[in-house]
């Protein structure tokens, strides 16, 4: 049987559980879901941003998750604004995953509120992938009280992807034969790890859907976004053979992680973190004599809520410049706007440096490679010698 994944995310989860919980110490009360609401900030002294929205104050307002509160009150005056509850929240994130490790062990959480199902191994006890995807809806809205979103296809991307189709408790469907009708029309912004710094050069290439993307050359994008652009080629051709990791990865790694003084609030204030973290890393995998062909980039935010995202690299480096590049993109697809308070580097799939390697034909160059290599070896002696500050990559 074809791999079938679904990808399962709860519709608007701060606002819906912060509205069960409501409704539970007041059932007089109106549910915040139906009425322009958002889960963060504070009334009084217009700071803060939105964490998350209802459905009203997005169609009716425009208000968006990471906006400033001041601007969401400026949009709608009226809205109801409740303060975030993250005991709470992490209480119901048990509940949901809980449940669905109960149907199959194939269960990968991406974040306190999405998880990948590998639903191969339980097509059985359904008719249809659809079937399926409507037990789970039906059971987490009639004994948890909140409804999710099932996205379903043949591997991660694509059931992302359909899973942020039109909400709330909806079931998605977006098979490789359907991309071109469902995915390819929709906006290169709404394309899974295209952030903003890589849209903004897409469009100056007059690149303004994901079908756009789909019909370039990748050669074309790795000219002007390296490995990341060959990337966003498959996803917006629907390949990733990602596995399901049901639990996290036991591979040896090495990685850098930093509690912030204060916490950031910028792009701008967090890439030179970002910087420092790499060329750590880089220095300890050439110490151990290690290259990586794996980067994942952590944030933790100061409501201690954690998140990660994770790329394959184009080919297997120590280069501190390297992992920075490819750090920069995992932070723009990752960050959402809230202040960070950790920043973490981890780089994974470790081999031995030096060890032969398939090259990538469109983004490899072997001469500018080896230029970056002698150069980072002058910058390790250097350091060696007078200490770890005594130079420093310009970026």
């Amino acid at each position: 049987m074809e791999r079938i994944i679904f990808r399962i995310d709860v519709n608007s989860a701060y606002l819906s559980w912060s509205a069960l919980k409501l409704l539970q110490e007041h059932p007089e009360s109106t549910d915040i879901r139906t009425i322009p609401a958002i889960i963060g900030g504070n009334r009084e002294t217009r700071h803060g941003i939105v964490l998350a929205k209802s459905v009203p104050a997005k169609k009716i307002y425009h208000i968006q998750t990471a906006e400033p509160v001041a601007s969401a009150l400026k949009k709608c005056p009226s809205l109801t604004i409740v303060p975030p509850d993250h005991q709470l929240y992490s209480r119901y994130s048990k509940k949901f995953v809980g449940f669905l490790r109960s149907l199959t062990p194939g269960i990968e959480q991406v974040s306190i509120d999405e998880c990948f199902l590998d639903y191969t191994g339980i097509a059985h006890h359904f008719p249809s992938p659809e079937a399926g995807a409507a037990y789970i809806r039906n059971y987490i809205f009639e004994q948890f009280g909140f409804t999710v979103n099932v996205g379903i296809s043949s591997n991660k991307v694509l059931a992302k992807m359909a899973s942020d189709f039109e909400k709330p408790n909806k079931t998605h469907t977006l098979f490789p034969e359907e991309i071109q009708q469902k995915m390819w029309p929709l906006p290169i912004s709404s394309l899974f790890m295209a952030g903003h710094a890589s849209v903004a050069v897409l469009q100056k290439l007059e690149i303004n859907t994901i079908g756009d993307l789909a019909r370039t050359h990748p050669s074309i994008l790795s000219l002007h976004l390296k490995s990341h652009g060959k990337m966003l080629w498959e996803y917006a051709n629907g390949i990733d053979p990602s596995p399901i990791e049901s639990e996290p990865a036991q591979a040896k790694g090495i990685g850098n992680s930093t509690t912030l003084a204060r916490d950031l609030t910028t792009a701008s204030e967090a890439y030179p973190i970002l910087e420092q973290l790499c060329q750590k890393v880089g220095s300890r995998l050439k110490a151990a004599g290690q290259s990586a062909n794996n980067l994942c980039v952590e944030i933790k935010y100061a409501s201690f809520d954690k998140y990660t995202r994770q790329m394959p690299l184009t080919a297997p480096t120590q280069e501190g410049k390297e992992l920075y590049r490819c750090a920069c993109v995992l932070f723009d697809a990752l960050w959402n706007g809230n202040p960070i308070r950790l920043l973490g580097v981890r780089s994974g799939k470790l081999t031995n440096a030096g060890e032969p390697f398939q090259m990538d034909l469109f983004s490899y160059d072997p001469v500018a490679t080896a230029k970056r290599q002698k150069l980072d070896q002058a910058m390790e002696k250097i350091k060696k010698k007078y200490g770890s500050d005594a130079i420093h990559r310009g970026m």
